[in-house]
């Protein structure tokens, strides 16, 4: 039996897992303090903060570093590599430190990785990070023939991978062999066109397609321009609207996707119900976009992540794109035990990509 420590850093909290095998055996969330996380510069400077509490709380929970044969990170913004398992090396910790994309919380799950395996003599692992790259050459033509104007692959692939190989199974398939459509519906929302196991096109939850419950999606480009010309509007100003303040949130108020659907259909507030439809025509655009990508061969459109859990709101996607495909949904995200099956193929087969 193989044990593995599995950590997931988010904005102000860091989630921890331990699995034996494929069977998750702990799971505890711990919240950091946002005044405490604000007086570091730069993400990876919360390391040493966020590191001590892994060990605090993997102690109180009986288990000592020593347990286990392995600890795997989730990965941020490194450079573009393909789907896999990585053991984190002397590269990642130079992009980590380095970021080519920006800084992400996520980063740190492989950087705390490799510390606190290199410190037992264990190995450390990271899997499907957001950027994945898998996108046919077709797909990152933009509007714009400019350098640095290419679309990019940044999206859910740990997520999206995991429901990929559950519904592969309930169809009776490899998924290599299908045709899936996925809709990653969290705080960040991604559409992707699965196609014989590889990711050839995705809407980048940074840059385009629907917008989330913060973030901006596709922008009208003139008025975008108009916006960063703004009088006393900087360039970190833009980037907190579009990132942070945009999307349903600008609309609502509200961050909470549970909020907006129960005043729309319980409170019978109109602008929480035209919140409520946008995202979901916004949504359908996509799937109906990722589908020609496919060529309409689609065996599945999947509905996954938290919003996933809304039958009203999947069922609300579902009347423009029912007709493409068949609809499967499973509602959250596997993160964790996607992370972990990671980490211990690699450790039966002894196999791993290389990051370099």
């Amino acid at each position: 039996m193989k044990k593995i420590l599995v950590i997931n850093p988010g904005a102000t909290s860091t989630k921890i897992c331990v699995f034996e095998d494929e069977n998750e055996v702990m799971r505890v969330g711990i919240d950091h303090d946002a005044a405490e996380i604000a007086k570091y510069p730069h993400v990876v400077d919360q390391a040493p903060f966020r590191k001590e509490a892994i060990l605090k709380t993997i102690e109180d929970k009986g288990y000592k570093l020593t347990d286990f044969d392995a600890i795997c990170g989730r990965g941020g913004l490194f450079k573009h590599i393909p789907s896999g398992t990585y053991k984190v090396n002397d590269a990642v910790i130079r992009d980590i430190k380095n970021p080519p994309y920006g800084e992400h919380a996520a980063n740190l799950g492989a950087y705390i990785s490799k510390e606190l395996a290199d410190s037992v003599g264990i190995p450390s692992f990271f899997v499907d990070p957001v950027c994945v790259d898998e996108m046919e050459p077709l797909a990152r033509y933009s509007g714009l023939g400019l350098e640095g104007f290419e679309r990019q692959s940044f999206f859910h692939p740990l997520n999206h991978k995991s429901v990929a190989r559950k519904a592969a199974k309930q169809l009776g398939k490899a998924y290599e062999e299908l045709n899936l459509v996925i809709c990653h519906l969290g705080g960040g929302v991604s559409v992707g066109a699965h196609k014989k196991g590889k990711v050839v096109d995705v809407n980048n939850v940074k840059d385009d397609g629907a917008m989330g419950m913060d973030r901006g999606g596709a922008l009208p480009a003139n008025a975008l321009v108009n916006l960063c010309f703004k009088e006393g509007m900087t360039k970190a100003d833009v980037k907190r609207i579009i990132g942070q303040e945009a999307g349903i949130y600008s609309y609502t108020g509200t961050k909470d996707f549970r909020v907006v659907e129960n005043a729309a259909f319980d409170d019978g507030d109109e602008k929480m119900m035209m919140a409520f439809k946008a995202i979901a025509y916004q949504l359908a655009k996509d799937i109906g976009a990722m589908s020609a990508v496919l060529r309409y061969d689609v065996d599945a459109i999947i509905f996954t992540g938290g919003m996933a859990y809304s039958e009203r709101f999947c069922e609300e996607i579902s009347s423009y794109v029912s007709k493409i495909a068949p609809i499967m949904r499973f509602p959250g995200e596997e993160e964790m035990k996607a992370l972990a099956e990671g980490a211990l193929k690699a450790l039966e087969t002894g196999h791993w990509e290389i990051y370099e």
